[in-house]
């Protein structure tokens, strides 16, 4: 049995390269053989990427975060476009809108989404999406600018009634720590209507932290408890939900699940 984390921030749980390689290897350990890591500026990408090039288990994604709207950096677009190129590169994120935190102003945070969603399509790669408070813009928007490759909507935070317009797309839903807490129940009603080839699971470390560990700092090895009690809500073997995300995210990737 193996899990497949489709989001982890590596570089937000520590700094040193060598302590990054030892959270991989505990991951390894826990049934978490491979993960994507995730970035939220273009810097922290170039340092992350290196630090962790020896780590083939470990797949990436390039990308702006709506966090960095006031200064993507120089020649973002560029440096994406030839970041992309980079071995284990695999998606363009995380990309969305977040309307909680208020970064920038919402016009500035829908052109830096639209632009990396064309981006995307130009360069043939599927998105990562981060979606808070901003539900109703970033489906509108997906509906007209998703790259035929899809996308994640990771983290996924809405309730079931805005999964099912979703499905319409070429869409996965990916679930972290908090499908575990008891009163997530938005989250578990909309667990129960996906169909299974449309689910995957991540960590989203350092946050969303299971609830067997609430107070703690998220890591990878975590994740199998996630996979434990969405196999249990769905009435399924862990063993068998596991080969189902692990299909599902490879696929997704483009990736060989051998």
């Amino acid at each position: 049995m193996q899990y497949f984390d489709t989001h982890a921030h590596i570089g937000l749980i520590v700094d040193d390269p060598i302590e990054q390689l030892i959270i991989i290897q505990e991951a390894r350990q826990s049934q978490v053989t491979r993960l994507v890591s995730i970035c939220n500026s273009l810097h922290d990408f170039v340092s992350v990427y290196e630090n962790l090039k020896s780590a083939v288990n470990v797949y990436h994604a390039v990308g702006v975060s709506p966090s960095e709207v006031q200064n993507p950096g120089k020649n973002w677009i560029e440096a994406i476009e030839k970041n992309v190129q980079l071995p284990r590169v695999v998606a363009v994120g995380e990309i969305g809108l977040d309307y909680y935190r208020k970064f920038g102003d919402k016009n500035s945070q829908i052109e830096l989404f639209i632009t990396q969603l064309d981006l995307a399509t130009r360069l043939d790669l599927p998105v990562i999406i981060h979606n808070r408070e901003a539900g109703h813009d970033v489906l509108e928007i997906l509906r007209d600018r998703l790259p035929p490759k899809g996308g994640i909507l990771h983290c996924y935070s809405e309730n079931a009634e805005y999964a099912e317009k979703a499905l319409r797309l070429n869409l996965y839903f990916s679930f972290a720590g908090n499908l575990t807490y008891r009163n997530a129940r938005n989250l578990h009603e909309t667990l129960s209507i996906l169909p299974p080839d449309r689910i995957l699971v991540e960590s989203e470390s350092p946050f969303m932290v299971p609830a067997d560990f609430r107070g703690k700092r998220n890591m990878p090895k975590y994740l199998p408890l996630t996979g434990r009690f969405m196999a249990d809500m769905l009435g399924m073997e862990e063993e068998a939900l596991a080969a189902q995300l692990w299909e599902n995210s490879n696929r997704f990737f483009g990736l060989s699940a051998e």
